[in-house]
Parts: structure tokens; C-alpha cells; sequence
């Protein structure tokens, strides 16, 4: 299996605690990061994705706005800059320790920030990356064995 995610959700489960919209969602997320942790691969995808799913049912969600569209093309632009690469819909990847640490320690820094900008979470995020994303609930797999290659 793989993960679907839309571009700035690469940036967002960086700093993924445990908190969303509704009840819905964060179980759904919490089974994502789950999913991430085990060394399960993302395919990257353009519009509404896997963490999105609770909330397209809802009236207004926001995962069509063109403000969403504009933050996933600049956090894809960051992620890729970040990890030197290009990325873009239907890439693959893992998040081995390595990506990890190098789109934490980006984050941390600011780097990706543009990405972020206008997103109710912000602040959020910003107070978990000052903590040292100590509480994120993503994490690299730590069987070197779960891990595979990218596609």
C-alpha cells in the first residue's frame, strides 16, 4: 500500500500531534502517521488526498480552495529544495531517518515557512518545532528491513 498526500501535507506531518478538525479526521490521521512510522511509501498527489478523505463529505471543507491548491505547490517546491530532488504528482518516496531529520531540521528553520503562511495551524506547528517535534506522532521506521527503496 502506499499513503496519498497533496503537497503541503508533506509539511504537515512533520508536526502531526493528535489534533485536526474533528474527531473524524484526527483518527484518520493517527492511522496515517501510523502508516508513515512503519515505512509505508507517499505517493504524492494533486487536490484532496488520504487525510483529507474525513472531510470531503463536510460542506465547505476546504481541500478544493484555490488557497490550498497555492500552499501544496509551495510546499512541494520546498520539499523538493530540501531534499534535492523534484517532486510533483505521482512521486514516491519514504521517510527514512534521513528525509526526516532533513525536512524537520528545514521546518525548524523556516525554510518551508512560505508553505505555512496562511494556514490556521501555524502556530501549532511552530510551538512543535520549537519543542523539537518531541510529540509528532510521524517517526522514521527503526526496522531498517520495513524500508524499501523508492520506486
Amino acid at each position: 500500500m502506499t499513503v496519498r498526500l497533496r503537497g503541503h501535507h508533506l509539511l504537515c506531518l512533520l508536526t502531526f500531534v493528535g489534533e485536526g478538525y474533528t474527531p473524524s479526521f484526527t483518527r484518520n490521521y493517527v492511522g496515517i502517521a501510523k502508516r508513515l512510522s512503519a515505512g509505508e511509501s507517499i505517493t504524492v498527489v494533486d487536490g484532496p488526498d488520504d487525510i483529507c478523505a474525513p472531510m470531503l463529505c463536510e460542506a465547505g471543507a476546504h481541500c478544493r480552495e484555490d488557497s490550498i491548491t497555492r500552499r501544496d505547490s509551495l510546499a512541494l517546491a520546498a520539499v523538493a529544495d530540501v531534499l534535492d530532488r523534484s517532486i510533483g504528482s505521482g512521486s514516491v518516496l519514504v521517510l527514512d531517518a534521513d528525509r526526516l531529520r532533513r525536512l524537520r531540521s528545514a521546518f525548524a528553520e523556516g525554510r518551508t515557512a512560505a508553505a505555512c503562511a496562511e494556514c490556521e495551524w501555524a502556530g501549532l506547528c511552530r510551538s512543535i518545532a520549537d519543542g523539537g517535534f518531541g510529540n509528532a506522532l510521524v517517526h522514521a521506521a527503526e526496522d531498517p528491513s520495513l524500508l524499501r527503496e523508492e520506486l
